[in-house]
């Protein structure tokens, strides 16, 4: 085996241009972070994180006329590091070689709609354990989840719900966080998502959630486990009103049906408006094409 086959890890983030034609990296820094703690998770070479960002932000400054102009649109962007030492063997890798792709987007949704997906949660499969490498951005974590997401479309679902341990806890939605909006057992109106235990990956676009509701500060925001049958529960008496989950690539997406145990649970989300996620979409818009300053922008 090639040691460069041992060390692989990638980025995902985005640039957009607002309507006074700048560019702008959002909450590049996040990334950075989270890069560099892969890459000592694997033993790789470690890297000026500053630097790096500099690197980045000076590519997509040349490459600016390629950022789209159009609603929802932007530019994605690919940080990669692999390992390439030139041996066989199962060891560090003294030298890697480090790129970054440009793709431009468009709109993750079609025209003006918002389409929900539905879920397969099926324990057989898990994506990631306890003392694992869950939460870090990994190509072998990824690799393993395709066949699983044809078995949902098998299934006549669009993603996957992943589980994890005896009481099926939630985990990730697909290859995003996932986040309830309900008013929990206690009476309480929340907004709640799992922890970063060590199986949860720490999402920028999950953290700019949370951020958001918690500066609102309108309903709970919480991070704590949550199970199938919490869930369930809740669904039977009529406590959910949105589930969804958050990445860089559609940023929040609904979900409307959960296939859990042969069962079709139906998820109120989309009857709710969605009202907290067109909120989120809204002021996530807004500060990514630059209606007003925000410190979560690096200008290019």
């Amino acid at each position: 085996m090639a040691a460069a086959a041992l060390g692989q890890l990638f980025e995902g983030m985005k640039a957009f241009k607002g309507s006074d034609k700048r560019v702008r990296l959002f909450r590049p820094w996040l990334n950075m972070d989270r890069m560099l703690r892969s890459a000592l998770r694997l033993c790789l070479p470690s890297f000026d994180k500053v630097e790096l960002l500099e690197c980045i932000r000076s590519l997509v400054e040349v490459d600016k006329d390629w950022v789209p102009e159009g609603k929802d649109t932007s530019l994605y962007i690919r940080p990669v590091l692999i390992g390439n030492e030139p041996s066989l063997g199962v060891s560090c890798s003294s030298q890697a070689l480090l790129f970054v792709i440009l793709c431009p987007v468009g709109a993750y949704f079609p025209g003006d709609a918002m389409d929900s997906v539905s879920l397969l949660a099926d324990p057989t499969f898990i994506r990631a354990w306890t003392g694992g490498v869950g939460d870090y951005k990994l190509g072998g974590n990824y690799g393993p989840t395709v066949l699983v997401q044809q078995e949902a479309k098998k299934r006549g679902c669009e993603q996957v719900l992943w589980l994890y341990g005896p009481d099926h806890q939630l985990t990730e939605v697909g290859t995003m966080n996932i986040f309830i909006y309900w008013t929990h057992e206690d009476g309480v109106l929340e907004l709640v998502t799992p922890p970063l235990d060590g199986v949860i990956l720490p999402g920028v676009v999950r953290q700019s959630l949370l951020d958001l509701a918690r500066t609102w500060g309108e309903f709970r925001v919480a991070e704590r486990k949550i199970t199938m049958k919490d869930l369930s529960r809740a669904l039977e008496e009529g406590r959910v009103r949105e589930v969804f989950g958050s990445g860089t690539a559609c940023q929040v997406c609904p979900v409307h049906q959960i296939l859990y145990q042969g069962k079709h649970l139906h998820i109120p989300t989309m009857e709710n408006g969605p009202e907290l996620i067109l909120r989120f979409l809204k002021e996530l818009k807004a500060i990514q094409y630059g209606a007003g300053a925000h410190d979560w922008m690096l200008p290019v």
